[in-house]
């Protein structure tokens, strides 16, 4: 499927607001995939089709993940939203014939990171939180990072601000937003700075 095939499909599956996030999401994951010299092509693909799993209503992603056979964590159960990332990388494989696994990884881990973050996952993540549609307190300061900052900086800053909105709001943190944290701070990829 050529990325003009994909633009159609998605946008009649999504709505109108999502198909226009997504564009955001892979025009933002461009511009980094150039700045951080990660292959554009990758970036411009899992950008796309990183929400293409929001095509289920949110009442049917624990149902859909469970047919598939998406193991499912506790924070998952409880927050089935977060599932549109795994059942999205598996509707990229299936439908839209992406086989690449750094591609589906990327789009899998679009949400709540992961260890072991490959460049391009983390591309797609803080594109995710920063694409010309989000408009939230933090964005224009992230926005700024994504031009000044190493990838490791932007994205642990990201992930911090991302832990205290959820943990303020009194919702539950996925365990792999934390461990993805901590293995930046780790390897000291941002001196040590959170």
């Amino acid at each position: 499927m050529t990325l003009e095939e994909m633009k159609k499909e998605l946008s009649k599956r999504l709505g109108e607001k999502r198909y226009r996030h997504s564009l955001g999401v892979m025009e933002t994951a461009v511009f980094l995939a150039r700045r951080f010299c990660v292959d554009e092509e990758k970036a411009r693909l899992a950008g796309l089709l990183h929400d293409c799993g929001r095509e289920y209503p949110n009442g049917e992603l624990l149902s859909e993940a469970e047919r598939r056979g998406i193991p499912i964590d506790p924070v998952e159960r409880a927050m089935p939203l977060l599932l549109h990332a795994y059942i999205g990388a598996d509707r990229a494989r299936e439908f839209y014939g992406i086989e690449e696994k750094e591609i589906l990884q990327a789009i899998c881990r679009h949400t709540v990171g992961g260890e072991n973050m490959t460049d391009l996952d983390k591309i797609i993540w803080f594109a995710d939180m920063i694409e010309p549609g989000r408009a939230y307190p933090e964005v224009e300061k992230l926005r700024k990072l994504s031009r000044e900052a190493s990838l490791d900086e932007m994205v642990l800053v990201g992930l911090t601000d991302s832990i205290l909105f959820v943990a303020q709001q009194g919702r539950l943190l996925h365990p792999m937003t934390i461990r993805a944290r901590n293995e930046i701070l780790l390897k000291g990829g941002a001196h040590g700075r959170p």
